[in-house]
Protein backbone atom coordinates (compact mmCIF):
# COMPACT_ATOMS: atom_id res chain seq x y z
CA UNK A 1 0.00 0.00 0.00
CA UNK A 2 2.45 2.46 0.92
CA UNK A 3 4.55 1.57 -2.28
CA UNK A 4 1.45 2.71 -4.43
CA UNK A 5 1.53 5.79 -2.79
CA UNK A 6 4.87 6.20 -3.34
CA UNK A 7 4.63 6.12 -7.18
CA UNK A 8 2.46 8.93 -7.79
CA UNK A 9 5.13 11.20 -6.18
CA UNK A 10 8.12 9.68 -7.57
CA UNK A 11 6.37 10.51 -11.34
CA UNK A 12 5.75 13.80 -10.06
CA UNK A 13 9.99 14.02 -9.18
CA UNK A 14 10.65 12.81 -12.46
CA UNK A 15 8.04 15.31 -14.86
CA UNK A 16 9.97 17.97 -12.67
CA UNK A 17 13.59 16.88 -13.61
CA UNK A 18 12.22 16.28 -17.69
CA UNK A 19 11.05 20.13 -17.18
CA UNK A 20 14.10 21.14 -15.64
CA UNK A 21 16.63 19.99 -17.96
CA UNK A 22 14.01 21.30 -21.19
CA UNK A 23 14.04 24.59 -19.77
CA UNK A 24 18.24 24.08 -19.67
CA UNK A 25 18.47 23.50 -22.56
CA UNK A 26 16.30 26.22 -23.97
CA UNK A 27 18.44 28.84 -21.64
CA UNK A 28 21.20 27.15 -23.46
CA UNK A 29 19.83 27.78 -26.67
CA UNK A 30 19.31 31.27 -26.22
CA UNK A 31 22.27 31.84 -24.89
CA UNK A 32 24.07 30.04 -27.63
CA UNK A 33 22.25 32.26 -30.20
CA UNK A 34 23.02 35.39 -28.00
CA UNK A 35 26.61 34.68 -28.27
CA UNK A 36 26.62 34.52 -31.78
CA UNK A 37 24.56 38.29 -32.08
CA UNK A 38 27.27 39.81 -29.60
CA UNK A 39 29.93 38.63 -32.18
CA UNK A 40 28.31 40.31 -34.76
CA UNK A 41 28.22 43.17 -33.00
CA UNK A 42 31.91 43.16 -32.01
CA UNK A 43 32.50 43.07 -35.93
CA UNK A 44 29.86 45.42 -36.76
CA UNK A 45 29.99 48.12 -33.84
CA UNK A 46 31.05 50.33 -36.71
CA UNK A 47 28.02 50.41 -39.21
CA UNK A 48 25.23 49.72 -36.19
CA UNK A 49 22.89 52.31 -37.05
CA UNK A 50 21.20 53.71 -33.71
CA UNK A 51 17.93 51.40 -34.06
CA UNK A 52 20.28 48.66 -34.03
CA UNK A 53 22.16 49.98 -30.84
CA UNK A 54 19.13 50.55 -29.08
CA UNK A 55 18.02 46.88 -29.30
CA UNK A 56 21.02 45.85 -27.59
CA UNK A 57 21.08 48.13 -25.30
CA UNK A 58 17.57 46.52 -24.49
CA UNK A 59 19.60 43.39 -24.25
CA UNK A 60 22.23 44.43 -22.01
CA UNK A 61 19.37 45.76 -19.84
CA UNK A 62 17.94 42.25 -19.62
CA UNK A 63 21.35 40.46 -19.72
CA UNK A 64 22.17 42.78 -16.54
CA UNK A 65 18.62 41.76 -14.73
CA UNK A 66 19.23 38.13 -15.29
CA UNK A 67 22.37 38.23 -13.90
CA UNK A 68 20.86 39.82 -10.36
CA UNK A 69 17.87 37.49 -10.02
CA UNK A 70 19.77 34.38 -11.48
CA UNK A 71 18.16 31.08 -9.06
CA UNK A 72 20.34 29.27 -7.21
CA UNK A 73 18.93 26.18 -8.16
CA UNK A 74 21.65 23.70 -9.24
CA UNK A 75 24.70 23.58 -10.74
CA UNK A 76 23.40 23.58 -14.30
CA UNK A 77 21.94 26.89 -13.70
CA UNK A 78 24.66 28.31 -11.99
CA UNK A 79 26.84 27.33 -15.23
CA UNK A 80 25.17 29.02 -17.42
CA UNK A 81 25.09 32.15 -15.32
CA UNK A 82 29.26 32.14 -15.45
CA UNK A 83 28.17 32.42 -19.31
CA UNK A 84 25.86 34.91 -18.96
CA UNK A 85 28.09 37.04 -16.90
CA UNK A 86 31.00 36.52 -19.65
CA UNK A 87 28.51 37.31 -22.86
CA UNK A 88 27.41 40.58 -20.51
CA UNK A 89 31.33 41.68 -20.44
CA UNK A 90 31.84 41.51 -24.17
CA UNK A 91 28.40 43.10 -25.00
CA UNK A 92 29.05 45.98 -22.28
CA UNK A 93 32.56 46.54 -24.36
CA UNK A 94 31.10 46.16 -27.87
CA UNK A 95 28.03 48.53 -26.92
CA UNK A 96 30.74 51.16 -25.82
CA UNK A 97 32.40 51.57 -28.85
CA UNK A 98 29.09 51.25 -30.99
CA UNK A 99 27.47 53.76 -29.18
CA UNK A 100 30.79 56.10 -29.60
CA UNK A 101 30.98 55.46 -33.27
CA UNK A 102 26.70 56.60 -33.50
CA UNK A 103 27.91 59.72 -31.75
CA UNK A 104 30.66 60.26 -34.17
CA UNK A 105 28.45 59.72 -37.32
CA UNK A 106 24.86 60.40 -36.60
CA UNK A 107 25.50 63.42 -33.76
CA UNK A 108 22.08 65.01 -34.22
CA UNK A 109 19.81 61.59 -33.99
CA UNK A 110 22.46 60.69 -31.27
CA UNK A 111 21.40 63.66 -29.08
CA UNK A 112 18.16 63.31 -29.93
CA UNK A 113 17.69 59.83 -28.51
CA UNK A 114 20.84 59.19 -26.32
CA UNK A 115 18.33 58.12 -23.07
CA UNK A 116 17.27 54.87 -25.01
CA UNK A 117 21.24 53.72 -24.87
CA UNK A 118 21.63 53.83 -21.76
CA UNK A 119 20.94 50.65 -19.95
CA UNK A 120 19.21 52.13 -16.97
CA UNK A 121 16.94 53.60 -19.13
CA UNK A 122 14.73 50.34 -19.62
CA UNK A 123 12.62 48.96 -17.10
CA UNK A 124 12.76 44.67 -17.47
CA UNK A 125 9.23 43.13 -15.97
CA UNK A 126 9.03 42.69 -12.46
CA UNK A 127 5.44 40.93 -12.86
CA UNK A 128 3.63 39.31 -15.83
CA UNK A 129 -0.36 40.02 -17.54
CA UNK A 130 -1.53 38.35 -20.41
CA UNK A 131 -3.46 39.63 -23.55
CA UNK A 132 -7.47 39.91 -24.24
CA UNK A 133 -8.52 38.89 -27.74
CA UNK A 134 -11.90 40.69 -26.80
CA UNK A 135 -9.63 43.73 -26.94
CA UNK A 136 -9.40 42.89 -30.80
CA UNK A 137 -10.15 46.25 -33.11
CA UNK A 138 -13.63 44.93 -35.28
CA UNK A 139 -11.25 46.28 -38.15
CA UNK A 140 -8.10 47.93 -38.90
CA UNK A 141 -6.55 50.31 -41.63
CA UNK A 142 -4.56 49.15 -44.59
CA UNK A 143 -1.57 51.23 -44.44
CA UNK A 144 0.34 52.63 -41.27
CA UNK A 145 -1.64 55.53 -39.29
CA UNK A 146 1.75 57.96 -39.22
CA UNK A 147 5.18 57.98 -40.53
CA UNK A 148 8.12 57.51 -38.29
CA UNK A 149 9.32 61.59 -38.74
CA UNK A 150 5.56 62.41 -36.19
CA UNK A 151 6.74 59.64 -34.26
CA UNK A 152 10.29 60.82 -33.90
CA UNK A 153 9.12 63.83 -32.29
CA UNK A 154 6.71 62.85 -30.28
CA UNK A 155 9.17 61.00 -28.58
CA UNK A 156 11.65 63.98 -28.58
CA UNK A 157 9.49 65.88 -26.92
CA UNK A 158 8.47 62.82 -23.98
CA UNK A 159 12.33 62.45 -23.54
CA UNK A 160 12.82 66.63 -23.78
CA UNK A 161 15.67 66.11 -26.33
CA UNK A 162 13.56 68.58 -28.60
CA UNK A 163 16.23 70.85 -27.77
CA UNK A 164 18.93 71.56 -25.94
CA UNK A 165 17.94 71.45 -22.15
CA UNK A 166 14.29 70.74 -23.31
CA UNK A 167 11.58 69.99 -20.92
CA UNK A 168 10.57 66.74 -20.88
CA UNK A 169 7.17 64.64 -20.94
CA UNK A 170 5.31 67.43 -23.50
CA UNK A 171 2.26 65.66 -24.86
CA UNK A 172 0.94 67.86 -27.59
CA UNK A 173 -2.44 67.44 -29.02
CA UNK A 174 -1.08 65.88 -31.89
CA UNK A 175 1.18 63.51 -30.33
CA UNK A 176 -1.93 62.08 -27.67
CA UNK A 177 -3.81 61.85 -30.48
CA UNK A 178 -1.77 60.06 -32.87
CA UNK A 179 -0.77 57.80 -30.27
CA UNK A 180 -4.03 56.90 -28.55
CA UNK A 181 -5.65 56.33 -32.66
CA UNK A 182 -6.99 52.85 -33.09
CA UNK A 183 -7.40 50.75 -35.48
CA UNK A 184 -3.51 51.65 -36.58
CA UNK A 185 -1.45 48.24 -37.75
CA UNK A 186 2.17 47.46 -37.89
CA UNK A 187 4.72 49.97 -36.64
CA UNK A 188 2.81 52.08 -36.25
CA UNK A 189 0.60 50.23 -33.12
CA UNK A 190 4.09 49.02 -32.54
CA UNK A 191 5.49 52.33 -31.59
CA UNK A 192 2.12 53.59 -29.90
CA UNK A 193 2.84 51.13 -27.52
CA UNK A 194 6.33 52.05 -27.53
CA UNK A 195 5.12 55.88 -26.70
CA UNK A 196 3.67 54.76 -23.75
CA UNK A 197 6.73 52.45 -22.60
CA UNK A 198 9.25 55.71 -22.88
CA UNK A 199 6.75 58.16 -21.50
CA UNK A 200 6.58 55.71 -17.87
CA UNK A 201 10.39 54.64 -18.22
CA UNK A 202 11.03 58.28 -18.60
CA UNK A 203 8.84 59.32 -14.99
CA UNK A 204 6.13 60.88 -17.24
CA UNK A 205 2.93 60.56 -14.72
CA UNK A 206 0.14 61.67 -17.00
CA UNK A 207 0.45 61.25 -20.67
CA UNK A 208 -3.65 61.42 -21.49
CA UNK A 209 -3.71 65.02 -18.85
CA UNK A 210 -5.70 67.51 -21.25
CA UNK A 211 -7.58 64.29 -23.67
CA UNK A 212 -11.16 65.71 -22.86
CA UNK A 213 -12.84 63.11 -25.25
CA UNK A 214 -15.88 61.69 -23.48
CA UNK A 215 -15.72 58.04 -25.26
CA UNK A 216 -12.18 58.55 -23.27
CA UNK A 217 -12.84 59.46 -19.94
CA UNK A 218 -11.96 56.19 -18.10
CA UNK A 219 -9.15 55.13 -20.14
CA UNK A 220 -5.51 54.84 -17.96
CA UNK A 221 -2.04 54.45 -19.88
CA UNK A 222 -2.15 50.37 -18.96
CA UNK A 223 -5.70 50.25 -20.55
CA UNK A 224 -4.00 51.41 -23.92
CA UNK A 225 -1.33 49.10 -23.55
CA UNK A 226 -3.56 46.20 -22.82
CA UNK A 227 -5.32 47.21 -26.01
CA UNK A 228 -2.08 47.67 -28.49
CA UNK A 229 -0.38 44.14 -27.19
CA UNK A 230 -3.63 42.43 -27.53
CA UNK A 231 -3.89 44.11 -31.69
CA UNK A 232 -0.28 43.03 -32.12
CA UNK A 233 -1.04 39.60 -30.23
CA UNK A 234 -3.66 38.97 -33.11
CA UNK A 235 -1.40 40.63 -35.29
CA UNK A 236 1.49 38.02 -35.11
CA UNK A 237 -1.28 34.88 -35.03
CA UNK A 238 -2.25 36.11 -38.60
CA UNK A 239 1.52 36.36 -39.66
CA UNK A 240 2.27 32.64 -38.33
CA UNK A 241 -1.42 31.74 -39.33
CA UNK A 242 -0.09 32.93 -43.26
CA UNK A 243 3.45 31.68 -42.85
CA UNK A 244 6.22 34.05 -42.22
CA UNK A 245 7.69 36.03 -45.05
CA UNK A 246 10.19 38.43 -45.57
CA UNK A 247 8.22 41.34 -45.13
CA UNK A 248 6.37 40.30 -41.82
CA UNK A 249 8.88 38.38 -40.29
CA UNK A 250 10.57 42.06 -38.59
CA UNK A 251 7.24 43.25 -37.18
CA UNK A 252 6.62 39.77 -35.98
CA UNK A 253 9.67 39.84 -33.83
CA UNK A 254 9.02 43.53 -32.98
CA UNK A 255 6.38 42.82 -31.33
CA UNK A 256 7.26 39.77 -29.34
CA UNK A 257 10.04 42.61 -28.22
CA UNK A 258 8.14 44.91 -27.23
CA UNK A 259 5.02 43.50 -25.62
CA UNK A 260 7.51 41.35 -24.09
CA UNK A 261 9.28 44.07 -22.38
CA UNK A 262 5.83 45.73 -21.78
CA UNK A 263 5.08 42.79 -19.31
CA UNK A 264 2.68 40.53 -21.72
CA UNK A 265 4.07 36.76 -20.90
CA UNK A 266 1.75 34.81 -23.34
CA UNK A 267 4.10 36.43 -26.31
CA UNK A 268 6.87 34.70 -25.06
CA UNK A 269 5.69 31.51 -27.30
CA UNK A 270 7.76 28.29 -27.40
CA UNK A 271 6.99 27.80 -31.12
CA UNK A 272 7.71 31.71 -32.01
CA UNK A 273 11.40 31.55 -30.24
CA UNK A 274 11.85 28.73 -32.62
CA UNK A 275 10.63 30.89 -35.52
CA UNK A 276 13.23 33.85 -34.38
CA UNK A 277 16.15 31.28 -33.82
CA UNK A 278 16.03 29.82 -37.20
CA UNK A 279 16.11 33.11 -38.65
CA UNK A 280 19.82 33.39 -36.91
CA UNK A 281 22.90 33.05 -40.38
CA UNK A 282 25.03 30.66 -38.22
CA UNK A 283 28.15 32.03 -40.55
CA UNK A 284 28.04 35.52 -39.23
CA UNK A 285 25.38 35.53 -36.25
CA UNK A 286 22.91 38.24 -37.54
CA UNK A 287 18.93 37.72 -38.58
CA UNK A 288 18.11 38.78 -41.87
CA UNK A 289 20.74 38.70 -43.63
CA UNK A 290 20.05 38.84 -47.39
CA UNK A 291 22.46 36.67 -48.60
CA UNK A 292 22.16 37.68 -52.29
CA UNK A 293 23.23 41.34 -51.51
CA UNK A 294 20.10 42.43 -53.46
CA UNK A 295 20.60 45.98 -51.43
CA UNK A 296 23.64 46.22 -53.43
CA UNK A 297 23.15 45.80 -56.58
CA UNK A 298 19.72 47.55 -56.92
CA UNK A 299 20.04 50.32 -54.05
CA UNK A 300 18.90 50.72 -50.75
CA UNK A 301 15.75 53.16 -51.82
CA UNK A 302 14.21 50.54 -54.61
CA UNK A 303 14.78 47.69 -51.39
CA UNK A 304 12.80 50.04 -49.73
CA UNK A 305 10.06 50.90 -52.27
CA UNK A 306 9.55 47.17 -52.88
CA UNK A 307 8.93 46.82 -48.89
CA UNK A 308 4.90 47.25 -47.93
CA UNK A 309 5.47 48.21 -44.60
CA UNK A 310 8.98 49.74 -45.52
CA UNK A 311 10.60 51.92 -42.49
CA UNK A 312 12.46 54.67 -43.66
CA UNK A 313 16.22 54.29 -44.76
CA UNK A 314 18.16 56.22 -41.58
CA UNK A 315 15.99 53.43 -39.62
CA UNK A 316 16.65 50.40 -41.71
CA UNK A 317 20.27 49.87 -42.41
CA UNK A 318 21.61 46.49 -44.89
CA UNK A 319 25.38 46.14 -43.29
CA UNK A 320 28.04 45.41 -45.64
CA UNK A 321 27.21 41.59 -45.19
CA UNK A 322 23.64 41.55 -46.29
CA UNK A 323 22.36 41.79 -42.67
CA UNK A 324 19.19 43.89 -41.59
CA UNK A 325 20.86 46.09 -38.61
CA UNK A 326 17.05 46.41 -37.06
CA UNK A 327 15.73 42.44 -37.28
CA UNK A 328 19.22 42.13 -35.70
CA UNK A 329 18.62 44.54 -33.67
CA UNK A 330 14.89 43.62 -32.40
CA UNK A 331 15.64 39.84 -32.52
CA UNK A 332 18.51 40.07 -29.40
CA UNK A 333 15.83 42.05 -27.80
CA UNK A 334 12.90 39.26 -28.17
CA UNK A 335 15.88 37.19 -27.23
CA UNK A 336 16.72 38.69 -23.95
CA UNK A 337 13.34 39.03 -23.02
CA UNK A 338 12.55 35.03 -23.66
CA UNK A 339 15.47 34.62 -21.41
CA UNK A 340 14.45 36.24 -18.40
CA UNK A 341 10.76 35.22 -18.95
CA UNK A 342 12.19 31.88 -18.61
CA UNK A 343 14.66 32.14 -15.42
CA UNK A 344 10.62 33.90 -13.90
CA UNK A 345 9.21 30.31 -14.69
CA UNK A 346 12.32 28.77 -12.83
CA UNK A 347 11.55 30.98 -9.35
CA UNK A 348 8.46 30.29 -8.24
CA UNK A 349 8.12 33.53 -6.51
CA UNK A 350 7.47 35.10 -9.75
CA UNK A 351 4.94 33.53 -11.65
CA UNK A 352 2.56 35.30 -14.25
CA UNK A 353 -0.28 37.08 -12.81
CA UNK A 354 -3.61 34.76 -13.39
Amino acid sequence: MRKAALRPAAALVLLAAALCVTRAEVIDDLLGSLSRGVSFLERQHEHINLDGAVGFVMLQAELKEAVRTWPHTDPVSWAQRTTAVALLNRLDQSLDKAVAALKLNDPKYYREFEPLLTWTFWMIPQEWRSTDPSLVYSSTLTSECYDEQLSDKCLTLLLGTWKMNGTPCIVTKPCRDTMTQFGCPHYSLSHQLLYFMIGRMRGCNNLLKGDTRTSRANMTEQNYQDIFCSNMMKANQDIVTNGLTEQTVDIFIENILICGLAGFSDFHKADWLQHILRLQDDEVGCFGRDKSFISQIIGDELLEQMQPHRRVKRREKILPDGCSSHMTAVAVGALGGYLNFHLTEQDITKRPLS
